[in-house]
């Protein structure tokens, strides 16, 4: 044959398959498009403006490597559909004369002209849409704008060897398959339907324990930190078990189906149900491809609006006032010497010198240390633990700094505590510090004054108010943690807050840093820490805010992705039911029949992923909520507004492709 052949032939095939290919090549397009902008957003000069840039840049690279492995995986999966469909097409040229070899020759300039229109069209759209991006992510973070138009030419070499790469894998594949089949089996490939997998129910059982297991773990955890640990197992068993379901389960289902003859012998069922059966295996890995993805874009676009929406409270949260100057020492009297006094009054003074008046103060002394709480007994932590969900911080507040900071005007004798348990229950009427000093309880908090502490926020602790903290701390003197160092640290913490804008505190910041590093105090003695809610901000919001946006671009590239899976899935199914149709049509099946039919067996599969994947998302709710507290100062209240809003645009864009699919389907299987 001549070379110029070779080419016609390709582009021949392309537009007469145009039906599979658009599709195809459209996405190819948003793969590379999308995979540009993010790595382009990893890389901008306008990141670098933004204060937590190296964050914000570590969450663009890690949002490429994501998409580099998923347009991978995708693309593989939907060449596959595209390949399936061609096979009988390929079985005829094979048995017209065309060798392999040929063929071979064709489907490579397939892939060159296919590989060449989307590397070319999405670096286009991916630079002419960068800007856009770059100007509404650095809005989002609160950056400064620049309106310079950038082509970065490393993202672009970037871009092309990674799908370069994946094309020639996916053309490698292709010919894998070609040179491995025999010619009447490509031309027989479209009839060759699927057997129900053998010992279906084994799988459905293992499919049902291992997703109670899952659930029960989303459920069950009690800590943040536990929660952040078994999230990714929890993930891996859903997956894994959702496949084993769809793929086993559907199949029992359809068997259920066809022994309820009141159903099964209906016109617009049987039809459906008989050939759902018949290719079933192929049908169930295709929904749970479909679940998975729709659960997905559910949990990343729901968790990161959360954060972003969230991150001023977990600001507040965490910076209860403008300034935090926290003391700390190993002994109580080095709270109140003259170097404390110092950095106070440092503190003060350089508010006061530039014209403002410290607000709010808070300024009070604790004792705390990490311990075991066993029934009413508070137990040091002095080894290793071996069972994290008794572990509790316990902070010891004196009476007298107690009714300081609340304005109230408690008294407790020798031996009564009120105490403030938060994140888990603390049942007795009274408790034990050390081996003999027990209190009697005579008030349980609701809530405590936060200092601040990054502890405080995520795990157990236990507020403890007793009339002398030196005293109920002094059978833990001379511990050492299970790391070495002393079991107690004693406290104070001193924190204001300054009535002017974000811009002048982190001014009057840096000015406290610098006169912190110029004061002569005992450093041995006393450590000194400190904290502007001003200068973490910007940080807390870059960081979310990059989340929510990686949240939202990844969210539309899953979202086609499961777009494209069920076109491909009602088209390539069209294909295949066309023939069996015309025969339905030919014994006195009508049009409207037909419909019925087609609504019975689109409606019976196609929204079953999106039922189970509501399912995941209820029991994933308790397991992302403790993450959620981990990161942020969401609430359950707003997670649960948030997914269910989330639930809402994506089930109505979900019944919008089922419309435009099953209408296609149609067309397909009535074309004759």
């Amino acid at each position: 044959m001549k070379l110029g052949i070779y080419p016609r032939l390709a582009l021949n095939s392309i537009n007469k398959n145009r039906k599979l290919y658009t599709p195809y090549i459209l996405t190819c397009i948003g793969m590379i498009m999308m995979f540009y902008i993010v790595c382009f957003l990893a890389n901008t000069d306008m990141t670098s403006t933004i204060i937590g840039a190296t964050a914000i840049t570590l969450i663009m690279r890690l949002g490429s490597m994501v998409m580099a492995v998923f347009s991978l995986v995708f693309l593989f999966y939907t060449n596959s559909f595209l390949i399936k469909r061609r096979k009988k097409e390929f079985g005829l040229y094979n048995i017209l004369g065309m060798g392999k070899a040929n063929l071979s020759k064709v489907l490579i300039c397939e892939s060159l002209i296919v590989g060449f229109i989307s590397i070319l069209c999405g670096l286009f759209l991916g630079i002419l849409f960068s800007k856009l991006s770059e100007l509404l992510f650095v809005n989002i973070l609160g950056g400064e704008i620049d309106f310079g138009f950038k082509i970065d030419f490393t993202v672009i070499k970037y871009t092309l060897i990674l799908f370069a790469v994946i094309f020639l894998l996916l053309l490698l594949n292709t010919l894998k398959q070609i040179k491995s089949a025999q010619p009447i089996e490509l031309l027989r490939s479209e009839n060759t339907g699927e057997k129900p997998p053998k010992a279906n129910h084994l799988f459905a059982i293992a499919g049902i324990v291992l997703l109670v297991i899952a659930y029960f773990i989303a459920v069950s955890v009690q800590t943040s930190v536990e929660a952040m640990l078994w999230f990714f197992v929890a993930v891996v068993m859903v997956i894994i078990a959702t496949y084993l379901l769809f793929i086993a389960g559907s199949v029992s289902f359809c068997k259920i189906l066809q022994k309820n003859k009141n159903y099964y012998y209906r016109t617009n069922h049987f039809v459906s149900v008989s050939s759902m059966i018949y290719r079933m295996k192929r049908n169930g890995a295709g929904l749970a491809s479909i679940c998975i993805i729709c659960t997905m874009v559910l949990v990343m676009i729901s968790t990161t609006v959360c954060l972003y929406s969230g991150g001023e409270d977990s600001l507040q949260k965490r910076y209860p006032r403008n300034y935090i100057i926290t003391a700390s020492s190993v002994q109580l009297d080095n709270l109140y010497s003259a170097d404390a006094e110092l950095l106070k009054e440092t503190a003060y003074n350089t508010a006061v010198d530039h014209n403002y008046t410290p607000e709010n103060i808070l300024d009070y002394s604790y004792a705390c240390f990490d311990a075991s709480v066993e029934d009413n007994k508070i137990m040091p932590l002095v080894t290793h633990p071996t069972n994290t969900q008794n572990i509790t911080r316990v902070y010891l507040i004196s009476i007298d700094e107690y009714n300081k900071i609340t304005g109230e005007n408690e008294a407790l004798t020798e031996n009564q505590a009120m105490i403030c348990a938060l994140r888990f229950r603390f049942k007795g009427a009274s408790l034990q510090l050390g081996d003999n000093t027990e209190y009697t309880v005579t008030k349980k908090l609701k809530e405590f004054v936060n200092n601040g502490d990054a502890f405080q926020q995520i795990s157990p602790v236990l507020y403890v108010v007793v009339p002398d903290i030196e005293k109920a701390a002094a059978s833990y003197y001379g511990l050492a943690d299970f790391q070495g160092d002393k079991l107690v640290t004693f406290s104070r913490v001193y924190g204001y807050d300054l009535a002017c804008d974000d811009e002048q505190q982190i001014e009057i910041a840096e000015i406290y840093k610098d006169n912190l590093s110029n004061i002569q105090y005992n450093k041995e003695n006393l450590n000194c820490a400190w904290d502007c809610s001003s200068l973490e901000r910007t940080e807390f919001m870059g960081i979310y805010g990059g989340l929510f946006f990686l949240g939202i671009l990844l969210g539309i590239v899953f979202i086609f992705a499961a777009v494209l899976i069920i076109y491909y899935k009602q088209v390539s199914e069209g294909y295949e039911d066309q023939s069996r149709f015309e025969i339905m049509q030919k014994v006195g099946m009508n049009k409207s029949e037909i419909k019925k039919s087609i609504n019975s067996q689109v409606l019976t599969v196609f929204f079953i992923p999106l039922a189970m994947s509501a399912i995941h998302l209820v029991f994933a709710m308790p397991l992302l909520y403790k993450i959620l507290i981990l990161l942020s100062g969401t609430t359950t209240l707003t997670l649960i507004l948030t997914t269910l809003a989330c639930f809402a645009v994506f089930a109505l864009f979900y019944i919008i492709v089922y419309i435009i699919t099953s209408k296609a389907y149609y067309q397909i299987v009535s074309s004759k």
